[in-house]
């Protein structure tokens, strides 16, 4: 895609595992030590220059980064930006739904160290449905993986782009949407979700940019009978 040369805005879509997080449940996740920051300052990028953070949904390996500990707190890492956070999340993963419902100690952690901090700085945006950004960008529930479950959909200069965050795992997912993974918590759900993206992707011809795809950072898709083919990588 060709970037927009009135894309003033700087924004971080989803944040990663972060460092010195206790994911007891997760040993992958577990007290990793990451240099996210770092690495974003070395390109030129320094944490008070991100205008917005978006975090497709609430899972660890995705707002890890949203917090960073300073003198034993956490604090938000990103402290002039807008932290784009599904309310459907907040609500499951939040006090309000005992903490994903006590199913798993590591949603706790989770929100307390990741969510919670920047929701007490005053710089979270819970949004429900669809939330506009700015021109250019747009983010869409689409539930079923977790309840707070998004895309993010980039339209400049005429082409289009769908971060679709962990709506696909595989690639086998656009040739057989049907296939949940076993982290879905809602796997009818998230079918529908995935057919409905995957429809309007083909339909607008939107580069499918995934979280979790190895090798080539985006796909183009197309119709093909019943269902969904994978046209053309795009690294």
């Amino acid at each position: 895609m060709t970037p927009n040369s009135r894309l003033n805005a700087c924004e971080r879509a989803d944040t990663g595992v972060g460092k010195g997080r206790e994911r007891p449940g997760n040993p992958c996740f577990h007290q990793r030590q990451g240099d996210l920051l770092g690495r974003l300052e070395r390109a030129g990028v320094r944490a008070e220059d991100v205008d917005v953070v978006v975090n497709s949904h609430v899972h660890a390996d995705h707002v890890g980064w949203n917090t960073r500990a300073v003198d034993g707190a956490w604090v938000p890492s990103f402290p002039r930006a807008r932290y784009l956070i599904p309310a459907a999340d907040d609500r499951h993963f939040g006090p309000e739904g005992g903490y994903g419902g006590g199913r798993r100690v590591d949603d706790r952690f989770r929100y307390e160290d990741s969510v919670a901090p920047v929701r007490r700085a005053g710089l979270a945006v819970l949004w429900e449905g669809e939330h506009r950004i700015d021109d250019h960008l747009t983010l869409e529930s689409a539930p079923g993986h977790i309840p707070g479950s998004s895309v993010l959909r980039l339209v400049s200069r005429g082409e289009r782009a769908v971060f679709v965050g962990d709506l696909l795992h595989s690639p086998v997912q656009i040739l057989r949407p049907e296939c949940s993974s076993c982290f879905c918590l809602d796997p009818g759900q998230a079918v529908a979700s995935r057919r409905r993206v995957l429809e309007r992707a083909a339909e607008e011809r939107e580069l499918v940019v995934p979280a979790h795809f190895a090798g080539g950072g985006g796909v183009q898709v197309r119709r093909t009978g019943g269902g969904f083919s994978l046209y053309r990588w795009a690294l």
